[in-house]
């Protein structure tokens, strides 16, 4: 019997491929019709992915853009180091907004519960202005979360950096519209289509080194909210809360105050890949603090100009 289904063709791409020619499309057609793109870059496994298609997307060149890292001074410093690394090793330009520059001349106030997540806003809004990014690769993917659900894959910001979801524009066939006015710019998602599974998949497939603490590894973790988190200089654990170590590793990473590690002996990638295939939770909704404040909390923030 024969069958003339596209998934029988010799020609058809896989999953994943299709996944990254989408992105690469992305990247492509970003890169011909603004002035001045960004990729935020963190060095969590997102931004990671979200940086090895943008390489292969313009190989041999080089990259023809810049990267972002809007830092907490909260970071795990495991992954600082590891950006430190990818930036050296690549030859990439790397602008960084301090947190702790704001609250050190007095544009931000440190919150009551220590987590610097929120603040990030006002730092990033800051460096688009100043550097005129007008285009702003970000890694969030639609699975995630119920607002990054709602998102385009370019996302047009308000003058002030705001998101309304009633403006969204129609993607039919993978056409996008990158018109915008003076002062504004558009937010552009790469990975909005894939999910955690697909992209712990791409990262066994491509051979991708990610810092080490997505791997299960001994660490000092105290309990608070339901969560394992790292002490720090950020303010904790306070009293009553009591240091244990544990084997554990993180889903996600950010400032440290507000994501939490799981309990897991997922030491190598096919084994987080089990794990994650058998998981129930986005990394989001198992391990961000921030995300519990309120049923709309993020996307409020997105409103304000947060990714």
């Amino acid at each position: 019997m024969i069958h003339t289904g596209a998934h029988d063709s010799p020609y058809a791409l896989s999953h994943l491929d299709a996944l990254e020619s989408e992105a690469v499309h992305v990247f492509r057609e970003v890169a011909g019709e603004f002035e001045r793109p960004v990729l935020l870059f963190s060095g969590g496994k997102d931004s990671v992915v979200m940086l090895h298609t943008a390489l292969k997307a313009f190989a041999p060149a080089p990259l023809p853009f810049a990267l972002l890292h809007v830092d907490t001074g909260h970071n795990f410093p495991e992954v600082l180091a590891y950006r430190d690394r990818v930036v050296a090793r690549h030859g990439l330009r790397l602008h960084v907004a301090s947190v702790q520059d704001f609250l050190d001349d007095g544009r931000l106030r440190e919150r009551p519960d220590g987590t610097r997540n929120p603040l990030q806003t006002v730092p990033l809004l800051d460096a688009i202005e100043s550097h005129r990014f007008d285009a702003v690769f970000g890694g969030g993917r639609r699975d995630e979360e119920k607002a990054r659900a709602k998102e385009r894959v370019f996302s047009l910001r308000d003058e002030f950096g705001g998101w309304d979801p009633r403006r969204q524009r129609p993607e039919l066939w993978q056409l996008y519209n990158g018109r915008h006015s003076p002062g504004e710019h558009v937010r552009v998602f790469p990975l909005s289509n894939w999910t955690e599974l697909d992209v712990w998949q791409y990262i066994e497939r491509e051979a991708i080194d990610l810092p080490s603490i997505y791997y299960a590894h001994e660490r000092e973790v105290f309990a608070r909210s339901g969560m394992w988190l790292t002490p720090g200089a950020w303010g904790g654990p306070r009293d009553g809360e009591r240091l244990e170590r544990r084997v554990v590793r993180y889903r996600t990473v950010g400032d440290m105050s507000c994501t939490g590690a799981v309990e897991s002996d997922a030491a190598t990638v096919d084994r987080v890949i089990e794990e994650i295939a058998a998981s129930r939770l986005t990394e989001r909704g198992a391990t961000r603090a921030d995300d519990r404040l309120s049923e709309a909390a993020m996307e409020d923030r997105k409103r304000e100009g947060y990714f």
